[in-house]
């Protein structure tokens, strides 16, 4: 390079990615690698700015490349699992994903256990899973834990985290459910929540799987939130517009309330779930739109499957709450970044993960107006009479 050192081109590159131009970050680092070599960092950068572009398929066999080059760099086996997921690849993606807690800011994450890792043997004893990411992780995974069980043949305990708790404790296939933290009984082989897909062979045909809804409400919450609702003039669409703040990538997959201002005009009465600190936006909704504030009455997620499952429709951004109404069987819409999470795949409006699940992309990078104008004319084609 002439005009720019290496590490100022490689600087200007991260300021482009960060600043939402990854053609700019593209430019920068193909420049410091016009030789055909250059620092792992400047390809990684590549890599990056090449699936921010949407151009997954031309950044995998370079990143097959450097995997196999700096085979002890788990950051590169992670996104090479993200890839091969998004591409629908399970059998190479599941197994590149085991490295997940291998990268400097997981390591502290992973248990360490003493005992076996399950492998998908079937085996006499008693099999311990414990949930491991987030809530939505451990919504959309949890299906799959009656699976080991039948094919292990063994006792199963999980262990999961004091709010989903009760979730875990109505579903058929366990037997025993236990809080995060807990000390467990005696087991004699334990898994991740999340390495299932992989030890069990998980294929895009197997899903969603039987049973399909996994989860249900708790029938007194149900109860109670029908008396709630009762009055409400239908339909009722359920809101969720931003997730949690710490979230990596919660820059890319969050909005405002004010985005939903196009579907205002609908007639619907539209119900704020939405917690955190974006929950305020909730008390200034957009110009005619008729919203019932939930946000404070809301607890608990036995309180969010409730409403779920007594609404007409979920729209959401990329949040927990859609996989819980995927996992309840209810009707959700999802507002899709241009650069999705791995689990949305590409390029359909569907997912196999969820039947009940419709998913709405961005066609451009932040263009969550385009999403709104084709869910309102998706959510007015479903509530014109005769419809």
């Amino acid at each position: 390079m002439t005009a720019l050192t290496v590490s100022d081109a490689l600087a200007a590159a991260k300021k482009a990615l960060d600043g939402g131009n990854p053609e700019e970050a593209e430019k920068l680092a193909r420049a410091v690698l016009a030789g055909g070599r250059g620092p792992l960092q400047a390809w990684m950068m590549l890599v990056t700015a090449l699936r921010r572009e949407g151009r997954h398929a031309e950044a995998l066999p370079i990143l097959v490349r450097l995997s196999e080059m700096v085979p002890q760099n788990y950051e590169l086996h992670f996104d090479l699992a993200e890839i091969y997921l998004l591409l629908g690849d399970f059998e190479r993606g599941w197994r590149q994903y085991r490295f997940r807690y291998g990268m400097e800011h997981t390591k502290a994450l992973n248990r360490k256990v003493q005992a076996p890792r399950w492998e998908g043997q079937p085996f006499k004893g008693t099999l311990l899973i414990y949930d491991e990411q987030g809530y939505g992780d451990t919504f959309q995974f949890l299906r799959m834990v009656p699976w080991a069980k039948a094919r292990s043949g063994a006792k199963v305990v999980l262990q999961i985290s004091r709010e989903l708790l009760p979730f875990a404790k109505r579903m058929p296939g366990i037997d025993e459910v236990i809080e995060r933290g807990a000390l467990p009984p005696p087991f004699d082989c334990h898994c991740q929540l999340m390495d299932l897909p992989m030890v069990t062979g998980l294929k895009l045909s197997d899903l969603p799987g039987k049973p399909m809804p996994y989860l249900a409400a708790e029938p007194k919450r149900l109860e109670k939130w029908r008396t709630r609702l009762s009055d409400l003039v239908r339909p009722l669409v359920a809101l969720d517009w931003a997730g949690r703040p710490t979230h990596f990538n919660d820059a890319n997959r969050s909005t405002k309330l004010e985005t939903f201002a196009p579907l205002a005009e609908m007639g619907a009465t539209f119900l704020s779930i939405q917690k955190g600190p974006k929950a305020a936006e909730a008390k200034t909704p957009p110009a005619g739109m008729k919203l019932v504030d939930l946000s404070s009455e809301i607890a608990d997620f036995d309180d969010t499957a409730a409403v779920l499952s007594l609404a007409d429709l979920l729209i959401s951004i990329d949040s927990s709450p859609v996989h819980l109404a995927g996992a309840l069987g209810c009707p959700a819409w999802v507002m899709l970044p241009f650069f999705p999470d791995w689990r949305w795949l590409l390029n359909r409006t569907d997912t196999p993960w969820y039947p009940s699940v419709r998913l709405f992309r961005q066609e451009m990078r932040g263009d969550w107006a385009g999403v709104v104008r084709r869910m309102a004319d998706a959510l007015r084609a479903r509530t014109a009479p005769g419809a």
